[in-house]
């Protein structure tokens, strides 16, 4: 699976979060400062190409529908960043995230016991 640029990671939010559609109403779901329509529909482009999404043909138009989930998505992201940048080991990332104070030991707590339950269902 092809690293995406920031464009096009953000492209793939508003197609993940309205389970695809038409670049006018992707452009319309942009939160903020919207981008010119050709430049989303070239990142769209884009993300057909390397394929993320797919293009279903209506009438004159192509709706966009995607190829590859999100979860899907965030795990490879993920294991590519963690190995990248933290040694493969996730007990660095959430060292890292600790002494950055952006996770507090209240946090970390609730996270052991969510792991907990989940092992014992």
């Amino acid at each position: 699976m092809e690293k995406l640029t920031i464009q096009e990671e953000e492209a793939m939010q508003l197609i993940w979060r309205n389970n695809g559609g038409f670049v006018k109403e992707l452009l319309d779901s942009m939160p903020g400062e919207k981008v010119p329509y050709t430049t989303l529909a070239s990142t769209i482009k884009n993300l057909q190409r390397k394929g993320y999404v797919k293009a279903v043909r209506y009438a004159n138009a192509y709706r966009y529908e995607p190829m590859v989930g999100e979860e899907d998505y965030k795990k490879v992201f993920m294991n590519g960043f963690v190995s990248d940048y933290f040694k493969n080991s996730y007990k660095e990332l959430v060292s890292f995230f600790a002494k950055e104070e952006k996770i507090s030991t209240d946090e970390l707590d609730e996270i052991i016991k969510m792991i907990k339950e989940e092992k014992s269902e």
